[in-house]
């Protein structure tokens, strides 16, 4: 992983597959007519060797070679765990 691959941060939707979780961005965008901040979302397929990220977790996530179809991010650590994820 180069320093200049874009980094993003955003939370873990499914962690169902093995090596693989499904992580999804969230943003504002400003409509160009009206000046309304509109929210949108990006879900990404996410690369996770080990198997750490579990649902519900803020993830930093970094974009790398195509690992495979839709699989181009992997994850880098896990910022905050989901709460009452573990016990």
């Amino acid at each position: 992983m180069s320093d200049t691959a874009a980094r993003r941060v955003g939370i873990v939707d499914s962690d169902k597959r093995d090596k693989s979780c499904t992580v999804s961005i969230n943003y504002l965008v400003k409509h160009d007519k009206y000046g309304k901040y509109i929210r949108k979302r990006t879900k990404l397929h996410v690369h996770d060797e080990n198997n750490t990220a579990k649902a519900g977790d803020r993830v930093e996530i970094v974009e790398c070679r195509p690992i495979s179809k839709t699989k181009s991010w992997t994850l880098v650590r896990v910022v905050e765990a989901a709460p009452g994820g573990e016990g």
